[in-house]
């Protein structure tokens, strides 16, 4: 696992893939958690409408938002990795009407509202960037239901593994179009609206295109071309251009 200095290292990567984090504003950030905790996987770690203190960032491991109804099927609305909060939002909410899970085991760092509100109002432009990773959350959101209301089983898996691989790459999680995936195909299927069996038998198609392979926890990109292609897939929503915030 990694160590206490390397909290919030993924976080800085990601930020710095889009504007100039200072020195000083590193440290902020670091001196902002208040340590870390671990999870198992299936576990929740947020639940919808439990009042909150701190936000968690999350260090190692992917972690699921998600809401589900009475009879316990599950929508994923977003899947985390290293570098994101997860519930960075509840600062101003104080609740979530939505779960935070964990898909793996997880380790968080945990960041307490005090310490965001300070950061709020001595620091302005790293108030901006952390306000600026909400939206991309939004953003991913957003092209969620895009998916799921109108993409093709195929595409919507395609998009996913797309979406996921550049997220991880920003952090230096993947690398040659391969990264770890270590979850369910009936958590591929909750990300995606579609049954485990229908999640199986894109799967499939996918490895006989020979566009992607998805063994042991591993996902292998053969084509990305090809793959984007399938998936529709554009990285503007992510925005990845480095500018000034």
């Amino acid at each position: 696992m990694a160590d206490e200095a390397d909290l919030v290292q993924r976080l800085l990567l990601k930020l710095r893939a889009r504007d100039e984090v200072s020195e000083r504003e590193e440290r902020v950030l670091r001196d902002a958690v208040s340590g870390s905790e671990e999870y198992p996987a299936g576990r929740n770690m947020v639940r919808a409408g439990a009042p909150l203190s701190q936000s968690m960032l999350v260090v190692e491991g992917l972690v699921a938002r998600f809401k589900d109804l009475s009879d316990g099927q599950r929508q994923i609305q977003e899947i985390h990795v290293a570098g994101d909060f997860t519930d960075l939002h509840g600062f101003l909410l104080k609740r979530l009407e939505h779960n935070v899970g964990a898909l793996t085991r997880v380790r968080v760092a945990l960041v307490p509202h005090d310490a965001i509100r300070r950061i709020t109002e001595e620091e302005p432009h790293l108030t901006r960037l952390l306000w600026f990773s909400t939206l991309i959350d939004s953003a991913i959101q957003r092209e969620k239901i895009l998916s799921v209301g109108r993409r093709p089983a195929l595409s919507r898996l395609a998009h996913l593994l797309c979406e996921l691989r550049v997220r991880l790459e920003l952090t230096g999680l993947a690398a040659d179009g391969s990264f770890a995936l270590p979850i369910t195909q009936l958590d591929l299927g909750d990300a995606t609206g579609l049954t485990s069996v229908h999640v199986n038998r894109m799967l499939k198609q996918l490895r006989d295109d020979r566009l992607v392979t998805f063994r042991g926890g591993q996902v292998t990109i053969h084509d990305w071309p090809r793959l984007q292609k399938v998936a529709e897939f554009d990285t503007g929503f992510l925005y990845l251009d480095r500018r000034p915030r």
